[in-house]
């Protein structure tokens, strides 16, 4: 493998932050992190592009700053995808097995993904993954990998996750618009899910909640599969605003109190404990009581996991998922928030470790590039697996890419 071929960079564009993370795949297959950059994003609001220009060049910093931090120069990125226009179903598909001898190949595998995906879109969407759920086989059900079995009926249940055409196109538009190829376009929290959770939390049952500026993605697993996934147009950056108009204070000192202060457990600030505004860049002296703050945080994210939980309820998980939730993103640092997402979701809750090994780029370990490390790590398993065309794993069909890109699966295993 040439050392280009083995630079893998996955790019996150988000709302508040454009994210990069440059790794590197060995001929041994083992993976370094070079470099992980951010820049304040312009021109995307709630995940989705507002303005060509402002995004354009947001990408193009942060992928400036990344190649001076790396030492490579970078041809191609594996991009996350995301925003409240992002929509999820269900799909079947159902195909005849070609071979006369009844032997299912791996044509045939991908013929009944194909046909999984004649669903009817809403006007104006397309199809960004086809992720198979499971097998059947002659009516033999629950089947991982049909590949070598005998039968004359091959079945497929699978979701499909789909986005507006005209925001895929325009996030596509700002990454080739900075010179830069587009190994895959990658649904964001499928991402996230490589670099926090793992197989165990996978099998058992477990739901991803990734809270960004503007928006929250949810992804809920079990026995391995998706079983669902959701963008929600609320966010840490909500937080901000309600503190902001309770306060009656400017956006800018809202946010700096709330990174330094902001709590979700009111009753564990002494009541007349505060802060002056002024020291947070308030005009002018301003005290204020923690509590207050507190009681306006929790009030909102109360909001966003219930609009988490009702995700959970439409597919009959809420309080069933053994291995609880997963938080991660910039939003997930709030102080206390674990102990109020248990209480609120009545499971077990934990922030989402990236497992990072020997990597000394300490950044990578931060909850904000979570997205941008699961995307480059969606690069590093596509390379290998591309490399080894051993047992058949799950494709994914890309339709904004026109190809069948790669697999999908509990990579870390």
């Amino acid at each position: 493998m040439s050392s280009r071929e083995s630079i893998i960079c996955g790019l996150d564009i988000g709302s508040s932050n454009v994210r990069v993370v440059v790794g590197q795949l060995s001929a041994e297959n083992a993976m370094t992190v070079l470099a992980a950059v951010e820049t304040p994003t312009e021109g995307v609001s709630k995940g989705t592009v507002t303005s060509i220009e402002d995004a354009v060049s947001s990408v193009s910093q942060s992928l400036e700053k990344a190649e001076r931090l790396s030492g490579v120069e970078l041809r191609s990125a594996y991009v996350g995808i995301s925003g409240a226009h992002i929509l999820s179903q269900d799909s079947h598909g159902v195909v005849a097995v070609g071979k006369a001898n009844g032997e299912i190949q791996e044509d045939d595998v991908e013929r009944v993904i194909e046909a999984a995906q004649a669903v009817a879109t809403p006007p104006n969407y397309e199809i960004i993954h086809v992720i198979p759920r499971s097998f059947s086989v002659d009516g033999q059900a629950n089947i991982k990998d049909p590949v070598g079995m005998s039968g004359v009926r091959l079945e497929v249940d699978a979701q499909i996750i789909q986005g507006l055409s005209g925001q895929i196109r325009n996030v596509t538009k700002c990454v080739y618009r900075t010179g830069l190829d587009i190994n895959d376009l990658v649904l964001g929290i499928l991402a996230t899910s490589e670099a926090v959770l793992d197989k165990k939390q996978k099998d058992l049952g477990v739901a991803l909640v990734n809270i960004g500026a503007h928006t929250t993605s949810v992804a809920v697993f079990e026995e391995g599969d998706v079983l669902h996934t959701a963008v929600l147009p609320v966010g840490s950056s909500h937080i901000t605003s309600d503190i902001a108009i309770g306060l009656r204070t400017a956006i800018d000192v809202a946010e700096n109190v709330k990174i330094d202060v902001g709590t979700v457990l009111p009753n564990t600030v002494a009541r007349r404990e505060g802060i002056d505004l002024e020291n947070y860049g308030g005009p002018e002296s301003e005290k204020v009581t923690i509590r207050t703050i507190a009681e306006i945080t929790e009030a909102r994210l109360e909001e966003i996991f219930d609009m988490v939980d009702a995700e959970l309820k439409k597919i009959d998980r809420s309080g069933m998922l053994p291995a609880g939730i997963v938080l991660t993103g910039g939003g997930s640092k709030l102080h206390g928030i674990v102990e109020f997402a248990r209480e609120q979701f009545k499971l077990p809750a934990m922030i989402g470790q990236t497992d990072i090994g020997s990597i000394v780029i300490e950044k990578v370990k931060d909850q904000a590039f979570s997205t941008a490390f699961g995307l480059m790590l969606w690069g590093i398993e596509l390379e290998k697996s591309n490399n080894d065309k051993g047992v058949l794993q799950k494709i994914i069909l890309k339709n904004p890419l026109d190809k069948v890109k790669g697999f999908f699966g509990s990579f870390k295993a």
